[in-house]
């Protein structure tokens, strides 16, 4: 290793830089000796000098008194040396080269006669693992072209002939190999390129046909494009990917491995070293978008699913950027999924009564917890040596991550989820008999519980909207919609504001257009030189079966992927019109994920649109002001204020046209005999008989928390219910409904 430091190969530019730099260094001595020996720059001649500027000499007074004049030295050259000939350069720089690279061919001699000698002797068969280890110092060294292809050459026999070299005995040199070879493939010349693609791809060859796999070299090459990315100054990612297309093409045209599954795995494997390394690299141009940025982590963290302490480490690195952006939730959720990975791990390992059955363990607290379930042929077991060596793989290390995510979901206010992170921490301090850990978990639970019903009834969680992209200028999220999850209370000018204001930014102001309305981009029309946002607002959605078991508003509001926005039309083309024209088209979306998740946004993967008729919106608008007054009469404690503003919008005098009118268009005609009533008829006839209760429900809890001066508002809102009620009766009274249908029938 001592010859292959001092014997270093450099190259003409190397050592021509160095000649000049050496000249530069003996000119900058001599100016400093000149210097010195005539009193410049000491503190004597400075003194000198502020003495002589205080004391002018008188005139006549000779001023050239100096001892010695610098221009007449002897020793002092009359003109600059002049720059060493570029011939003689060259010749240094030949010879200089010509000496490294024949220590190093006689080293690489030396090695290939060690191998030899110790392959025939048992009893020097550990000497393989000292030759393997002065090859890859040699291939972490600057050699020639001609030396790294005989390296190269070198090597690939030793791997052939003693696998067991890298896959049975040290992980690190197998990691140590990967590296090497990963950074010569992104060397900017092609001989050493392909040298080095062809080593890499017979290194997986051979791990693939020992275990059917080669999840060993898929971790340690994936693991090796991180350490490069992120330290290697001379990294190409061009290159790199010119040498990951030559080992695809290995894959597809090895005609013995064609029936097996290593073509595909190979496939898989360069698709996923693509994506970290264009994320990795995009991660440098997006760090002003929170969003993009959060996008780019989670794929590198997902690119990382077989090598789980990087992608412990990025999922970290998400978590703490959460927390940069008080994003508590989304934090919490990504030391969940880091808990979930370690407890994946810990039970491959041992199977412990008391620690969590892998990732399944977590689905309660998020389904999304189960993307860190080792599914996949490539996941190598923790066994495996230089796997799952973080602190963070043990029992206090899973401990840890499910305190902290515990903490995060307190800051969030979400102190349900809480409950379910401990659920899974009580087993562990009780099979470790930590009482007093039992004792703090059950204070925290107290806690949560605690301010869950002190502030039932006045929550409000994160809000929603669809986003989507539309244009050349989006690059990867042209036509790509997303649902995006804002701070409590966002209102839509805001995220308009927001979005809009930060790719004027990028594109400039007047290539950015922001779509106000909810209807279908029909593409054609837009200009392929602008960029075009649409932004809607969304709520949750959820079937009646789901709202059974989602009574809360925490469980409406947590671990859901479908949302819905309504967009009304008439057959005229216009948004609004008459009440028996007016249509409504509800698009439900549904996203790759659920909400909350690791990140802020989340990709839409499908969509579905109801169109609802226009008694079928009526029978909406009904059911959705019964809803109202239902709340507003249940609320504890009661809040008059809220109970009088939801009575005002469903009797007052200047809105009691509109329920009404509701039942003139819709009902009328069942008063008159014309046909019996339709099953939407009947539908909407009750849902008015529901809400009529609830108004006069709603009057008579007013009517006890008002005080003496509202008295006259009371009568005057119950009038308005009387007048309100005699005129629907007619309409919705069973017996008239059964006269005309027994009527009909005759």
């Amino acid at each position: 290793k001592v010859v292959i430091l001092l014997f270093i190969f450099k190259g003409k530019k190397a050592i021509k830089r160095c000649a000049q730099q050496n000249f530069r260094k003996t000119t900058d001595i001599k100016s400093r000796l000149e210097d010195v020996i005539l009193g410049q720059g000491s503190a004597r001649s400075e003194m000198m000098m502020r003495r002589k500027e205080r004391n002018p000499p008188s005139p006549g007074w000779p001023g050239d008194r100096l001892r010695w004049r610098k221009e007449q030295m002897a020793y002092r050259p009359s003109s600059e040396l002049p720059e060493r000939p570029r011939a003689e350069i060259e010749t240094d720089a030949h010879i200089e080269g010509n000496l490294a690279t024949e220590v190093s061919f006689i080293i690489l001699d030396t090695l290939e006669r060690i191998v030899q000698v110790a392959s025939q002797l048992d009893n020097l068969q550990s000497l393989l693992g000292v030759v393997l280890k002065v090859l890859l110092h040699a291939l972490g060294r600057n050699q020639s072209t001609c030396v790294l292809q005989n390296m190269f050459a070198t090597q690939r026999s030793l791997v052939f002939k003693f696998p067991n070299l890298l896959f049975d005995e040290e992980t690190e040199q197998c990691a140590d190999l990967c590296l090497r070879l990963l950074k010569h493939c992104s060397s900017n010349m092609s001989s050493v390129r392909s040298q080095a693609s062809a080593s890499l791809y017979l290194l997986m060859r051979q791990n693939f046909e020992i275990g059917n796999n080669f999840a060993r070299v898929k971790m340690q090459v994936t693991m090796s494009l991180s350490s490069l990315v992120g330290t290697s100054s001379t990294f190409s990612e061009e290159s790199l990917r010119r040498s990951l297309k030559t080992i695809l093409v290995y894959a597809e045209k090895d005609t013995e491995l064609q029936d097996t599954t290593f073509p595909e795995q190979v496939k898989d494997l360069v698709f996923n070293l693509h994506m970290i390394l264009s994320d990795t690299v995009k991660m440098k141009e997006f760090q002003e978008d929170p969003e993009m940025l959060m996008d780019l982590m989670y794929r590198i963290a997902k690119g990382y699913q077989n090598s789980p302490d990087l992608r412990l480490t990025w999922l970290a690195n998400m978590a703490q950027k959460h927390m940069e952006r008080n994003n508590h939730t989304e934090a919490a959720m990504c030391l969940v999924h880091s808990a979930a990975l370690v407890a994946e791990y810990l039970h491959m390992l041992e199977d412990q009564p008391h620690l969590p059955i892998g990732a399944v363990g977590f689905e309660k607290v998020s389904p999304n917890a189960l993307e860190e379930s080792a599914v996949s042929d490539d996941v190598l077991s923790p066994e495996e040596e230089g796997v799952c060596l973080g602190k963070d793989f043990t029992e206090s290390g899973l401990t840890g991550l499910l305190e902290q995510a515990a903490s995060s979901f307190h800051t969030a206010g979400m102190y349900e989820a809480i409950n379910d992170v401990y659920s899974i921490l009580i087993p562990i301090a009780e099979a470790n008999r930590d009482y007093k850990k039992l004792a703090n978990i059950h204070g925290k639970l107290h806690e949560a519980f605690t301010r869950v019903e002190q502030l039932q009834g006045k929550r409000v969680f994160g809000t929603y909207f669809r986003v989507g992209f539309y244009g050349s200028k989006f690059g990867d999220l042209n036509r790509e919609e997303f649902i995006y999850k804002e701070p409590t209370l966002t209102k839509l000018p805001e995220i308009f504001s927001r979005l809009e204001n930060f790719y004027a930014e990028r594109f400039g102001q007047e290539n950015i257009v922001i779509i106000k309305d909810s209807n279908a981009v029909d593409i054609s029309t837009l200009d392929p030189e602008k960029a075009y946002i649409q932004i809607t607002y969304v709520e949750p959605y959820f079937e009646a079966y789901e709202l059974r078991h989602r009574v809360t508003y925490f469980d409406r509001n947590f671990n859901m992927k479908r949302f819905v926005y309504a967009t009304p039309f008439t057959p005229g083309g216009r948004a609004h019109g008459e009440l028996h024209e007016q249509y409504k088209r509800k698009t439900i979306l549904t996203t790759a994920n659920h909400f909350p998740y690791v990140k802020t946004r989340i990709q839409v993967i499908d969509r579905k649109q109801i169109v609802l008729t226009p008694i079928e919106v009526a029978i909406e608008d009904i059911q959705k002001k019964t809803m109202e007054l239902g709340q507003a009469t249940q609320q504890e404690p009661p809040d008059p204020k809220i109970l009088q503003m939801v009575l005002q919008g469903c009797i007052g005098t200047t809105v009691n046209q509109g329920p009404m009118e509701i039942a003139l268009v819709f009902l009328s005609e069942l008063l008159e005999g014309q046909k019996p009533a339709t099953k939407l008829q009947n539908k909407l006839r009750l849902c008015f008989k529901d809400f009529s209760k609830k108004c006069a429900d709603a009057l008579r809890k007013n009517k006890n928390l008002i005080g003496a001066d509202q008295r006259d508002y009371q009568r005057e809102l119950e009038r308005n219910y009387h007048r309100f009620t005699g005129r629907l009766m007619p309409l919705i009274t069973v017996n008239n409904v059964e006269r005309l249908s027994h009527t009909s029938n005759k």
